[in-house]
């Protein structure tokens, strides 16, 4: 018990919890808020296209997004680009359909994948604009306001909703990447990172960083750098980047729970490309997202994800889509693919050791926070005079018990 006069107060704010996985009778803890909710999703769907409609029907009774989230519009699907007088009346029709809640969009098909030089993803979150293209080749476009971006609220902090589309070429592969999406919240999967270093010169750019990665993911993700055209036989995938035309061996491999795996190349975001490796391909052999651009992005490093960042984000119990965006520098031309709300790493256990409670989460950023109980739900709150201090990816905290009853953490200044 804590040796210090505490100060009863009534909180009255509410946060979401995160996903318990398990805690002793009666014993309920309260995070902060780390993920979207399917509440703050919209789902854009292709009236026009019957495998949209399939695949947002299905979607929406899977992760129960409420009726109103639900936005309805009409565009040529059997064509990977639109023009931008094509989608100024359906950007306006979404932006007046879009209830203020909403943090992010879901689009329900894999084509049209662009919208002239921005991808489809990118057009729906930042309007139509050719800042966020090239204006010469090779040349770098706008950043992302939600890059580096670590809150759970985009368009609330950052006037930004992030799009991501779940794409697949029939319904049966849409099915599945739903329901492994699904099936992966909360999980805590154990896996690996493979840092795939190619021959493949021009492509192999975000290599340089892999030794920096590994090093940072140390104790958090197990990571390993890999040399040669891809890895094979492995059945431990939960991140897996590299830089290629074509990732061979796919046939070999088994994703984990929510696994993430991209290719730094020119046209992955064309999602029915031959010449060049479709992201789509990552999808179908078993992960839950992806990226590629749309148009020739050069091998500017800002274009693509960066590996670290994502890691450490969708490590820390945000969900894909957060987590795939706040990567990207500038990602006018690329497109988010996978099922956006899942997030592997949310969630926590609590054990009771020593008289201590042993808190277990990933959940939690760096900082000072407040922890605060009461015996029942609505309180009133009775807040510890300490700061509990939370260290770089530090998984298990120490709570002092207190008994069954509801505990709340806060980042400190915060309610």
């Amino acid at each position: 018990m804590v040796q210090a006069l505490l100060l009863l107060i009534t909180l009255c704010s509410t946060a979401v919890v995160a996903m318990p996985k398990s805690a002793p009778p009666g014993l309920h803890i309260s995070l902060p808020k780390s993920h979207l909710s399917p509440n703050e999703l919209a789902l854009i769907v292709n009236d026009a296209d019957p495998l949209s409609v399939q695949i947002a029907n299905y979607y929406q009774q899977a992760r129960q997004l409420p009726d109103e989230n639900i936005i309805h519009i009409r565009l040529p699907h059997k064509r990977g680009r639109l023009s931008p007088t094509e989608f100024a009346p359906l950007k306006a029709t979404v932006d007046r359909a879009t209830p203020e809640h909403i943090q992010a969009y879901a689009l329900t098909w894999a084509t049209p994948f662009r919208v002239d030089c921005m991808s489809i993803t990118s057009a729906f979150s930042f309007g139509y604009d050719k800042a966020w293209c090239s204006a010469k080749r090779c040349a770098p476009t706008r950043p992302s306001p939600l890059f580096r971006y670590r809150g759970s609220r985009p368009w609330a902090d950052r006037s930004v909703r992030p799009s991501m589309s779940i794409a697949a070429k029939n319904f049966a592969e849409a099915k599945l990447l739903i329901d492994r999406g699904i099936a992966a919240d909360g999980t805590q999967p154990m896996g690996t990172a493979y840092l795939m270093s190619t021959p493949d010169k021009a492509r192999n750019v975000r290599a340089r960083h892999f030794q920096r990665i590994q090093q940072a993911m140390q104790g958090w993700i197990r990571t390993r750098q890999a040399t040669g055209k891809g890895i094979k036989n492995r059945d431990d995938i939960l991140f897996y980047f590299t830089g290629a035309i074509k990732v061979p061996y796919l046939d070999t491999l088994e994703f984990g729970p929510g696994a993430v795996a991209d290719h730094l190349t020119s046209a992955g975001g064309n999602l029915t490309g031959k010449q060049q490796m479709s992201a789509l391909r990552w999808l179908e052999a078993g992960a839950t997202g992806s990226y590629g651009t749309v148009v020739e992005p050069c091998n500017l490093l800002g274009k693509f994800p960066n590996p670290g960042l994502l890691m450490d984000a969708y490590g820390s119990g945000s969900s894909l889509i957060e987590a795939y965006w706040q990567s990207v520098q500038q990602p006018g031309e690329g497109i988010f693919i996978g099922e956006p709300l899942a997030a592997p790493f949310a969630g926590y256990t609590v054990k009771v050791e020593l008289k201590q409670l042993r808190l277990h989460t990933r959940s939690l950023q760096p900082g000072r926070y407040r922890l605060s109980y009461s015996a029942y739900p609505i309180g009133p709150f009775i807040i510890m005079p300490d700061f509990l201090n939370v260290g770089y990816h530090q998984i298990n905290i120490p709570l002092p018990d207190l008994g069954p009853g509801y505990y709340r953490l806060r980042r400190a200044g915060t309610i």
